[in-house]
């Protein structure tokens, strides 16, 4: 891979700490700041679709994702998403032919200390790269097809359905 694309919709893993009530709204993009702090060897762009939490994403930002993703000219995409419906846009993007799709998010937000961002980041770097054309999720340390997998928000972490 040469290469990587981004596409960021928001999600815990782009959230800022925002007031004094302990509100947090969605910030900039940081897997731009944390591809750069870990010396990676290929060349990305990040392209912010959105900054949304993913309860709130509709079908049209859906849409919005596919086309953008569809209009790369590079095989290789990986996409920040919010965990809750990170499955829903996956069956969504699953029609797209020739690139390597992966989705991955966080459960905490990646200025936290302890957050899996990074881990998660590193794993989807890895799987993008490595995985044939289709769409996969890689969270928890593993790479998951999108049609087997599910959130279970009790245990916070993906399994398989």
């Amino acid at each position: 891979m040469q290469h990587l694309s981004v596409v960021t919709t928001g999600g815990t893993i782009d959230k800022i700490y925002f007031d004094d009530k302990s509100a947090y709204e969605i910030g900039d993009p940081q897997i731009g700041k944390i591809l750069e702090a870990l010396g990676v060897a290929f060349t990305f762009d990040v392209l912010p679709a959105m900054r949304k939490d993913s309860l709130h994403i509709e079908e049209s930002d859906r849409d919005l994702v596919r086309r953008l993703i569809e209009a790369q000219p590079h095989r290789h995409v990986l996409v920040t998403h919010g965990t809750d419906t990170m499955v829903e846009t996956a069956a969504v993007l699953s029609s797209i032919k020739d690139k390597v799709i992966v989705l991955t998010g966080a459960l905490n937000p990646a200025r936290f200390q302890g957050s899996d961002a990074v881990f998660n980041i590193g794993c989807a770097v890895g799987a993008v790269q490595s995985l044939p054309d289709g769409v996969y999720i890689a969270m928890n340390g593993r790479i998951w097809n999108p049609a087997h997998v599910r959130k279970n928000r009790d245990a916070n972490r993906f399994e398989p359905v």
